[in-house]
């Protein structure tokens, strides 16, 4: 299987890649061309804490997706979620010293980014960004040429002097792009039947459905067993599953949709900490902000001042 390499930051991906620093902790444009990935790829396992919306041609690069290595090197554009496994490995068939130079953008937005904006809520309800969805994107000409215009947009404004406008701006070109790329799924795919993935797709779901209940005061913190209870598995065989496909076991999965909530609750609701700690199910609010703390390296409410 190899080994995994945690890249969190988007400037950690920079200094993987051999790039300058971004220009945005949050959010980084990336020519395909200027990316310089380390000589010795073989057995790497990539993943990521941000999403990585990639168009390319001509890359050197063989690009697998999950544990089951669907190779994503035929089609042009590429989407991967936070947390899923992204495999790596020079591609024998293009010469790194070849006549065609590598074409392309990468674009990686951390999910920090959207917050406060249309897309916090929506950007995981396209279904290429999940693991029931496999294959990458093939586009015509003109398709092509379409969404490039896009990045190009976004780069304009990516490389324009930051103000109130910038994160709007750019948003909104991403929200184009991604509904697009919905459309030319629509005619392209043909599901794979996958049980691995799919496992964690209804593990997604289930979190999702357990927070979007109202009276989790009552019910408190979702925890391992009963999520393995709804899938009728063995707590330490779904466990073993998720670290086999993600690196990370259920209570981390649980803990990472806890942060992914109280970010949705800290920045679009004027309720107090304490009380978001109880809305998502803490008996004790210290708890909430200690969790909070270790996961993003700052407390709820510095947090939320970056919103202020």
């Amino acid at each position: 299987m190899g080994h995994l390499k945690y890249i969190p930051k988007i400037l950690d991906f920079h200094r993987f890649a051999n790039l300058s620093a971004p220009r945005h902790p949050l959010i980084s444009l990336i020519d395909f061309g200027q990316v310089r990935f380390p000589e010795d790829l073989k057995g790497l396992k990539l993943v990521q804490k941000y999403y990585t919306i990639g168009l390319k041609r001509n890359v050197p690069y063989k690009l697998f997706y999950g544990q089951k290595e669907y190779d994503f090197n035929e089609g042009i554009m590429t989407f991967l979620a936070p947390d899923q496994v992204m495999g790596m490995e020079r591609n024998p068939n293009i010469n790194l010293k070849g006549a065609s130079k590598p074409t392309g953008w990468l674009l990686l937005v951390h999910p920090d980014f959207l917050w406060n904006t249309s897309l916090a809520q929506t950007m995981k309800s396209y279904a290429f960004f999940g693991y029931d969805i496999n294959e990458s994107l093939f586009l015509s000409e003109e398709e092509e040429e379409m969404m490039i215009d896009i990045f190009k947009r976004i780069e304009k404004e990516y490389r324009s002097p930051i103000d109130k406008f910038s994160q709007k701006i750019i948003v909104s070109q991403l929200e184009l792009l991604l509904n697009y790329a919905e459309r030319f799924y629509e005619r392209q795919f043909i599901t794979r039947n996958t049980p691995n993935h799919q496992l964690l797709g209804q593990v997604e779901q289930l979190l999702q459905a357990y927070f979007d209940q109202e009276n989790l005061m009552e019910l408190g913190l979702p925890t391992v067993e009963h999520i393995s209870q709804e899938l009728h598995l063995s707590p330490s065989y779904l466990s073993s599953m998720l670290k086999s496909l993600t690196g990370m076991g259920t209570q981390q999965h649980i803990h990472n949709k806890l942060i992914e909530k109280a970010k949705e609750q800290l920045s679009t609701t004027p309720l107090p900490i304490n009380e978001i700690a109880y809305n998502l199910g803490f008996e004790y609010p210290s708890s909430f902000n200690k969790l909070f703390k270790n996961k993003t390296e700052m407390s709820p409410l510095e947090f939320r001042k970056t919103f202020n």
